[in-house]
């Protein structure tokens, strides 16, 4: 007996070899579950139908690559020509073939799901990602602004919010140095030997986040879009080739439980996650969109975290609001919001934390160098752990 579920049987084939015995019947394999689906059925009495429609074959089929390629289906389809003489389906086997071969873009006909017509014209996305990046475009939508402008006299290339941005960007990312340290890496150009990759990463992003002009650009398509994302990486990156600076991923990359979108999913993921973009108008939403977009695909081998923020940062400063600066006492916050909003889709804990830091930030008086850090010493910014909090009252 298996609590909760009722069994109708029909009349059909009996059990083959492959079919595994599972508590007194008989589990259909997987190739004869494809074909078992493609017969055709319909639900009577109200009863839901007894096998899958198209649509929900395609996008079985569809995760079936993204988790283990080509191969994969390949395999499927080969071992479900093999049983369909001896089920006498064979038709439905023909059927398969011609839905994989459609969805790998070798055969041309018809696919109704939304990512079959994608993958078939070589723009395979992510739907697991599409559909949080729906959650969290609703969540914004609904949501009242809360306009933090910049103030008048103030400059948007303030070198000493450049400075710390770049500076606590990278300490979050583990690139450690002390503000001392950081300050004669991007104001003296003292490179020290033992860490020259490290130094040039704090100063590339240096580089990045001051340099107004370049920020005020937004992207007005996805191919601007992709292409300044892919600049300003090589731009922070520009010291490690090997993570080959403006370049997608080719191999996946993960962070603890988390697995980011697979490399030949970042296009297609990145210009649907755009669209999302596009519809929102509001400098704060759009900069908090923008930044979980390009963290949640994680298109390059490393430095995806710091371009995330720079992408974010220049919604805002092209529209002359406030920076969101994520100091390290903060950096648990931040990380956990991430996380929440990944696995669960959870968008308030995210979207609540992004306006606290900026509001962080706009409270700061970024005037001068000594100022600022005095600033941020006294609210706690500096400490680390997990146990470290940062003073936002």
């Amino acid at each position: 007996m298996l609590p909760g579920l009722i069994f109708r049987p029909r009349i059909g084939p009996g059990p083959l070899d492959s079919d595994r015995p599972f508590s007194g019947v008989r589990l259909a394999s997987t190739p004869r579950a494809y074909l078992e689906n493609l017969r055709s059925s319909r639900g009577r009495g109200g009863r839901t139908a007894r096998t899958l429609s198209r649509n929900e074959l395609e996008k079985r089929l569809d995760g079936l690559i993204r988790r283990q390629g080509e191969a994969a289906v390949n395999r499927l389809r080969d071992d479900a020509h093999a049983i369909a003489p001896d089920l006498g389906y064979e038709a439905e086997a023909t059927q398969l073939h011609e839905l994989i071969g459609r969805l790998l873009g070798t055969r041309d006909g018809d696919l109704v799901s939304a990512v079959g017509k994608a993958r078939h014209a070589g723009q395979p996305f992510d739907p697991d990602r599409i559909r949080i990046f729906e959650i969290l475009f609703t969540a914004l939508r609904d949501r009242l602004g809360n306009p933090r402008p910049v103030s008048p006299g103030y400059s948007a290339g303030n070198p000493t919010l450049a400075f710390f941005e770049a500076y606590f960007s990278n300490f979050i990312e583990g690139t450690e140095f002390t503000v001392d340290e950081a300050a004669e890496i991007v104001f003296d150009g003292v490179i020290p030997t033992e860490r020259p990759a490290d130094a040039h990463d704090v100063l590339g992003t240096f580089r990045v986040v001051s340099d107004v002009v370049n920020l005020r650009q937004l992207p007005a398509d996805v191919a601007g879009f992709l292409d300044l994302l892919r600049r300003r990486h090589a731009m922070v990156m520009e010291a490690r080739p090997d993570k080959t600076p403006g370049v997608f991923k080719s191999q996946e990359n993960r962070a603890g439980a988390t697995v980011f979108v697979a490399p030949d999913l970042v296009d297609g993921t990145l210009e649907r996650g755009f669209d999302f973009l596009q519809a929102l108008d509001d400098p704060f939403q759009r900069a908090v969109f923008m930044m979980v977009l390009v963290s949640e695909v994680h298109p390059f081998a490393d430095g995806n975290g710091r371009v995330a923020r720079i992408m974010m940062n220049a919604e805002l400063v092209a529209r002359d609001q406030q920076r969101i600066i994520i100091p390290t006492a903060y950096r648990t916050d931040y990380l956990g919001a991430l996380k929440a909003f990944s696995h669960n889709g959870l968008t308030e804990p995210l979207i609540r934390m992004l306006d606290a830091a900026q509001s962080y930030t706009d409270r700061i008086d970024w005037s001068a160098m000594d100022t600022a850090r005095a600033a941020l010493d006294a609210t706690n910014a500096f400490a680390e752990g997990s146990e470290a909090k940062l003073t936002l009252g």
